[in-house]
């Protein structure tokens, strides 16, 4: 009480005497304020935060810190010091103050009582963080740091003593034992020890306070990346609240109370996809506000610069201020400065995680709901849309996080400028709101033109999605030559794309321009009604470089608001329109004795006609069901309605038991065959065994370069038909499920494989005899063995019942029968008097080779050669097909930039560099001219000619604004030019690849290429071009200003400069690997997600969803951990760089201060005012020198597809071809050899023979045997190992692809469609008129079908031409076929998706229509070549019987035994 009552009553008056602290030549505090006030914040800190801190703690444990000895020691060693000090200095004190009974003593005796609490306290606080896990604590370093504060003025008032009166008693040393506790508790704390289990773990986990907020922590990474090329195992580990599976757990838990929640109220809320960004917020939110905060504290510091900025130049102005005042002065600029510093980047990484978590979430729930959404869903969002979905419109999110709170925050900032500018200049700071005001609608103007110029992202969703269908069907382009006809497509929907963003370029550049004039505009409208309102207003330096620092402050937000506002409308947009609908699309819903169908209606769509009407199907137990019909009579649709993928209209369904699902297109992976045929089980080897025999994959494995662990390509590319098909129904009889819904799976194979087949699997005395099987087949043999056949017509059941109650009826089904099963019942009563064996081929073909009529392979190109004389030894990797995508190391090579500017042109680069120059030359002579203006000399309180002072001001800053425009729109016009050229070198470069390129290649880093990459050169490169050349030239400026106001300060400047130089160049090589990195590890994201769209159905039948979702989960969190890093080095960068920015500052205001007597207040207003911009100019140089120095990673991975090895010419100028060739059709083989690659054996061996005009002729030959190495030599698809081919008498390698493609047509296996009207997929060069189209389509049965299309010939094809049946797929090739009428032309069993019925009308079509044209068939189905007039049969690359089919039979060779195991003889 008597201390108290001292404070109140004898002291409170001297707590702070203003004489002694700040009006004098030498400052100081009372010795009551030092030793209550000093004493006291750190401890009243400590005691009232302390309980809340450990209330903290007790909610978050972290598990028991282990700590080494050494650390205990120090830890002892201090405390004991501590309190050894504080006890001796404690005895001393009572000691006189029992001596001496003034109050004033007991102040001396109560601080180090309050001292020794709180070390005591701390003590306890830091052994209760290692009890509870804490390895960095804010709390502590806080109270330290304020202790350490707090010690520094006493310490300086003894020292200070000490030195006036030579004295040294231990009471005076009390301050600098304080002063060393604290330090070397301080250093203690950022030096604690890590204990850390994760294998390589983020540091961060366990970086100091001090070390988190400088960003210190990085520093190991960028030492390891500048001494070697970083890759993928030096990254960390991802954080867990970072991970896939963490942040889209929580997510999802959110979403669907969401979605539970929004299904009570309006559907317009509902629509807006607000619910989305709101879900978002509630899982990202708390963090975000922390950022919020420090965004907040960046604010109040950048306030308070130009105040103090004021002070420094009152200072300068007022003769008789005390010298220390102007260091005080300058040192807190410098302090505020890099305060602000430190708050701006802990915003900015908050931001940049929030992000990051931002796009995982995104990606995470478009690949869940790519999984569980309904065809009809799917149909409206394709492959292509998806992959921009998770590329560009989740860049957009990221970028609404960072700029979001500019658009509650930048009014705020405005208002606060306009303030403070009203306080210098009073009404005058009306003219600069009005100047404001004028901005804003043309901002907001330019922000809307730019927002309706988005339609560029819908010409770029378009060019993606043509771009994946491109490459999806690259085989059948090529066949076709039909890569010009696509690749105009693509350049139609770039040049769109070119000239909405060439349009949304010239508004930016005028919006640039009236940004990076608005500080000068805002300046001379308020300067000048400030002089011209009053002769006596005069503009000093204080009003001039104050209201300029406040301007400058005020330009951020006014160009972030319009930014902020146009990305949040942007978001919005995307949300609304692209990713609340398709996150939000109808999921596909399965209702859960057998298979159980009653009364079902169903169809593909809500709009679309029921496919299946009034079905009604009751399936046993164990039964084998057949479903037959014509093509599109709903057979494939109704095992879909089984599976859920279709709209049930109306009825019910139940499946009960697990699902096994064959497509009737195989849905191969991009992975190794046993993992296609295991499919995430554990391999069982005595089944597994089983199944590969039962399923006539044993033969296959021995032909493969690894066996079963050879690696096959995206959708199944080095494999055939029938291979994929058999790795299919091998992958559901591995699944030993309950229920198998087998799609037409023997359509692809041989007879002889069929029915083996259908006896070891499928039949009553398969693997799968107890198990219910709906088989969907066009074998008519099979029929019999089936204990129920369903037949349907037009989507609905006709007949129904076993195959001697449906013959009995002698109905629709049994007329089809007995016209024509007749050889498919002699064949299956062969095979049945046979006893079955194993099936094994007579021969094997090279590894890789298509088999079975799969036309386009040339897998073995990509390998590397392997010598002749080591043809016996098989490398390592002989199984391995795909090449992953690498990262290049090492910087950026100048080459690159070399090649992007050559590609804009020197006659485009010289004025940019002209005008820039010409631009900030403007810039430094109106800021002089201001400076000049604010030293004139005042004469009877007026300045003179001000009218010719503001006229010239004006003249110059209107010639910068004009010079900014003129730049910005020069280098985005230069960026479109490069951009155009790279993409069309890109498109042309990959077009021109052959086969092998694409089996080796995985779509998403072809796709990664197109989207991603090329969008960083249409826009990212030329706006970091702008900003790094404006903010370079901008940085020159100052350093001019600077050095004219004070030259000593190049002493400061060049080391400065050379540091960031060093710092610069430590930084540039890890950040452009993290971003080679980075972009390398997102392909496989976009590879997946495609592979997953594509088999979604296969997927979901085997409930293989989570084994899916982990691995997407895999490979996002691989992409994310190379882009942490990636955006942590940009702070880590600024910050260090800002520092050295600050040391400017702090040069600047020091020299000034120095020079009062010589500087005037003008040059020292110009000089400081721009050295404070220099924070600023660094972090922007900084952000665009790396976006440069990253993006331009984006020319050299789009240039990297140069390098690789292109097919022939398309064309050959001067070629003598006739007009009209080939005329006869005439095809002739010399001594023709082909290899698949150097070291294997060859895949045709010396092939001699001569096919003449009009003949047919048959192929036929067990698998392996070398039928469509043949067919891929005609097209050169694979060149000739040796030997020629000639047709008419011209070697077809004289001559261009196109010009060979083009005359010779091919009807293939697998009928691919592109996206697009069905006139398109008949004739993409627009050769043919209507009528000749109808008369194709007629000649092909599918006039009645176009004809019922609501649009006929412009019916829109989904993606693949998903909404046609397979078979009617196969019969649009065979109208393509129609339409070009050839002289020759080549079938690789073209028939095998059709019925029976159907393929009789084929065959006749082909032998009426193409009766003058010689016709090679790849046969499987011999009683389709019986006919011919040669048969051809090969044997391990051979030909080993050739002849007429009667010939052949009568000598009783293979092509007889092949006959009879068909049942033809």
């Amino acid at each position: 009480s008597g201390v108290i009552r001292f404070c109140l009553t004898h002291t409170l008056c001297n707590l702070n005497d203003w004489n002694r602290t700040w009006y004098t030549p030498n400052p100081d505090l009372t010795q009551c304020f030092q030793n209550t006030i000093l004493v006291w914040v750190p401890c009243v800190y400590l005691w009232v935060c302390a309980p809340f801190y450990c209330l903290y703690l007790y909610c978050h444990d972290r598990g028991h810190i282990r700590v080494s000895c050494l650390c205990n020691a120090k830890m002892v060693s201090r405390t004991t010091v501590k309190l050894s000090v504080n006890s001796s200095h404690l005895c001393s004190i009572t000691k006189r103050s029992i001596a001496a009974t003034s109050v004033h003593n007991h102040v001396f005796l109560l601080s180090p009582i309050i001292r020794l609490c709180f070390q005591v306290l701390a003590v306890c606080i830091i052994q209760l963080e290692r009890i509870r896990g804490c390895r960095s604590s804010v709390f502590l370093f806080l109270f330290w740091l304020l202790a350490v504060v707090c010690s520094l003025v006493p310490l300086r008032a003894k020292i200070q003593l000490r030195t006036n009166f030579h004295l040294c008693r231990p009471a005076l040393c009390l301050p600098e034992l304080h002063m060393w506790y604290h330090t070397t508790s301080v250093l203690g704390w950022l030096l604690k020890p890590a204990f850390l289990s994760l294998q390589n773990p983020c540091p961060i986990q366990d970086a100091s306070f001090l070390s988190k907020i400088l960003f210190w922590w990085f520093s190991g990474l960028v030492v390891k990346g500048y001494r070697k090329p970083l890759q993928a195992e030096d990254l960390w580990s991802l954080r867990e609240e970072d991970t896939s599976q963490k942040i889209i757990s929580d997510l999802e838990q959110e979403w669907t109370a969401e979605c539970n929640r929004i299904q009570l109220k309006l559907h317009k809320e509902q629509s807006s996809g607000f619910c989305l960004l709101r879900t978002l917020a509630r899982n990202f939110g708390p963090y975000f506000l922390t950022g919020t905060l420090c965004l907040v504290i960046h604010d109040a510091f950048m306030f308070s610069i130009p105040q103090v900025l004021s002070l420094l130049l009152g200072f300068m102005r007022d003769e008789d201020t005390p010298l220390w005042k102007g260091y005080f002065y300058a040192s807190l600029m410098f302090l505020l400065s890099c305060l602000q510093s430190l708050f701006n980047h802990q915003y900015m990484y908050t931001c940049f995680t929030v992000g990051m978590r931002v796009k995982t979430a995104v990606m995470g729930l478009v690949y869940r709901k790519s999984l569980i959404i309904s065809s009809a869903a799917r149909k409206t969002c394709t492959v292509g849309e998806i992959v921009n979905l998770v590329s560009a419109d989740t860049q957009k999110l990221m970028d609404f996080v960072v700029y979001f709170n500019a658009v509650w925050l930048a009014p705020i900032e405005i208002t606060l400028c306009l303030f403070f500018l009203w306080q210098h200049l009073g009404p005058s700071a009306l003219a600069g709101i009005a100047t404001v005001i004028l901005i804003f609608p043309l901002n907001g103007f330019i922000a809307k033109k730019r927002s309706k110029l988005q339609v560029q992202m819908k010409f770029m969703d378009g060019r993606i999605k043509l771009m994946n269908e491109i490459l999806n069907g690259i085989k059948i382009l090529k066949f076709y030559a039909w890569e010009k006809a696509f690749l105009e497509q693509v350049l139609g929907y770039r040049q769109k794309e070119l000239k909405a963003l060439k349009k949304s370029q010239i508004l930016y550049s005028i919006s640039v321009a009236s940004f990076n004039s608005s500080s000068f505009l805002i300046a001379f409208a308020m300067f000048g009604v400030y002089v011209l309102i009053d002769d006596k207003n005069v503009l000093d330096a204080q009003k001039v470089f104050v209201s300029m620092a406040l301007i400058n402050i005020l330009k951020t937000p006014l160009s972030q608001l319009p930014f902020a506002i146009s990305t949040t409308m942007q978001v919005q947009q995307t949300v609304q329109n692209n990713l609340y609908k398709y996150v939000n699309a109808v999921p596909f819903v399965s209702d859960a004795d057998n298979v159980t169908i009653e009364n079902g209606t169903f169809s593909w769509s809500t709009e679309a006609p029921p496919c299946l009407k009034k079905i009604n199907l009751q399936v046993a137990r164990g039964s084998l069901v057949a479903v037959v019909g014509h093509v599109g009579s709903g057979k494939s649709s109704l095992l879909s309605a089984v599976l859920g993928e279709t709209e049930k209209r109306s009825g019910r369904v139940s499946v009960k038991g697990s699902v096994a699902y064959v497509p009737q297109q195989a849905w191969i992976q991009n992975a190794a065959l046993q993992d296609n045929i295991m499919f995430g089980r554990e391999k069982k080897l005595s089944w597994y065994q089983r199944v590969l025999e039962a399923c006539a994959l044993l033969p296959d494995l021995e032909i493969l370069p690894a066996g079963d662990a050879t690696e096959i390509g995206e959708k199944g590319l080095n494999l055939s038909g029938g291979q994929k098909q058999r790795v299919s129904l091998a992958r559901a009889v591995y699944r030993n499920a309950d229920i198998y819904l087998l799609d037409d799976p023997l359509s692809a194979v041989d007879a002889h494989v069929g029915q083996h087949i259908f006896d070891k699997v499928i039949g009553p005395k398969g693997m799968l005899r107890d198990k219910t099987r709906v088989l969907v087949t066009h074998g008519m043999s099979f029929l019999p063995q089936a204990d129920l056949i369903l037949v349907l017509v037009d989507g609905e059941i006709t007949e129904m019942g076993s195959y001697s109650e449906l013959m009995s009826r002698h109905g629709a089904f049994a007329d089809f029968i007995r016209a024509f099963a007749s050889t498919e019942r002699k064949e299956a009563s062969v095979q049945r008097g046979k006893k079955t064996e194993s099936y094994t081929p007579s021969g094997l073909e090279n590894p890789f080779v298509p088999h079975s009529g799969d036309m386009g392979n040339t897998s073995l190109q990509t390998m590397e050669p392997i010598p002749d004389v080591e043809q016996d030894q098989v490398p390592e990797d002989v199984g391995k097909l795909t090449e992953v995508d690498r990262a290049r190391t090492g910087r950026v090579k100048l080459e690159m930039y070399m090649e992007y500017f050559k590609t804009i042109g020197l006659a485009l680069i010289l004025p940019i560099i002209f005008l820039y120059a010409f631009q900030q030359a403007a810039s430094l002579a109106y800021n002089y001219w201001l400076s000049m203006w604010a030293d004139d000399p005042i004469v009877n309180g007026t300045q003179i000619d001000t009218d010719m002072k503001l006229g010239i001001y004006g003249a110059l800053g209107f010639a910068q604004g004009v010079a900014i425009f003129g730049t910005t729109v020069a280098i985005s016009v230069g960026g479109i030019i490069a951009s155009r050229h790279l993409h069309l070198d890109l498109l042309n470069n990959v077009l021109r690849s052959p086969m092998s390129f694409f089996e080796c290649t995985p779509s998403g880093n072809l796709l990664n290429r197109f989207s991603k990459e090329v969008d960083a050169i249409d826009c990212m490169i030329p706006d970091g071009l702008k900003m790094m050349l404006n903010y370079l030239f901008k940085l020159l400026e100052v350093c001019i200003i600077v050095l004219l106001a004070t030259p000593f300060a190049a002493v400061i400047i060049l080391p400065l400069a050379l540091l960031y130089a060093f710092v610069q160049s430590f930084y540039v090589a890890t950040s452009c690997q993290l971003r080679r990195l980075e972009s390398v590890s997102r392909s496989p994201i976009y590879t997946h997600f495609n592979e997953t769209v594509q088999g979604a159905s296969v997927i979901r039948a085997f409930g293989e969803q989570s084994r899916f979702i982990l691995q997407a989960n895999s490979k996002v969190d691989h992409n994310q951990t190379s882009y942490f890093p990636r955006f942590v080095a940009t702070r880590w960068l600024a910050v260090n760089l800002e520092f050295l920015g600050n040391g400017v500052v702090l040069a600047a205001a020091i020299l000034s201060v120095m020079g009062k007597d010589t500087l005037s207040p003008g040059i020292v207003g110009l000089a400081v005012s721009h050295s404070l911009q220099v924070t600023g100019i660094l972090s922007w140089i900084v952000r665009s020198w790396t976006d440069v120095e990253n993006n331009i990673v984006s020319v050299e991975r789009v240039k990297e597809y140069a390098e690789t090895p292109k097919e022939a010419p398309w064309s050959v100028e001067n070629s003598a071809i006739p007009a009209a060739w080939p005329q006869t059709g005439a095809i002739e083989f010399h001594d023709y050899g082909l290899q698949y690659r150097k070291g294997l054996d060859w895949a045709l061996k010396g092939i001699s023979l001569r096919v003449e005009e009009r003949e047919k002729v048959g192929i036929v030959g067990r698998t392996g045997a070398g039928k469509s190495s043949l067919a891929l030599g005609i097209f050169r698809i694979l060149e000739a190992a040796k030997g020629e081919i000639y047709i008419d008498g011209i070697n077809i390698a004289e001559i261009g692809l196109h010009d060979l493609r083009s005359r010779i047509t091919i009807i293939p296996q697998d009928p691919v469609l592109f996206s697009g009207s069905l006139r398109m997929n008949l004739d993409p060069f627009d050769a043919y008129s209507d009528e000749e189209i109808w008369a194709a389509l007629e000649l092909a049965h599918l006039k009645n079908f176009v004809s019922g299309l609501p649009d006929k010939l412009n019916h829109e094809c989904s993606e693949g031409g998903e909404n046609l049946s397979l078979g009617q797929r196969q019969l649009v090739c065979l109208a393509r076929a129609l339409l070009r009428k050839t002289k020759i032309l080549v079938l690789d069993e073209a028939t095998a998706a059709v019925d029976l019925e159907t393929d009789n009308l084929i065959q006749s079509t082909i032998r009426s229509q193409f009766e003058d044209c010689t016709v090679l068939t790849i046969a499987h189905r011999l009683n389709t070549i019986m006919d011919y007039t040669r048969v051809i049969v090969m044997d391990k690359g051979h030909i080993a019987e050739m002849d007429s089919p009667a010939n052949l039979i009568s000598k009783r060779g293979q092509f007889y035994r092949m006959c009879l195991e068909a049942g033809l003889v």
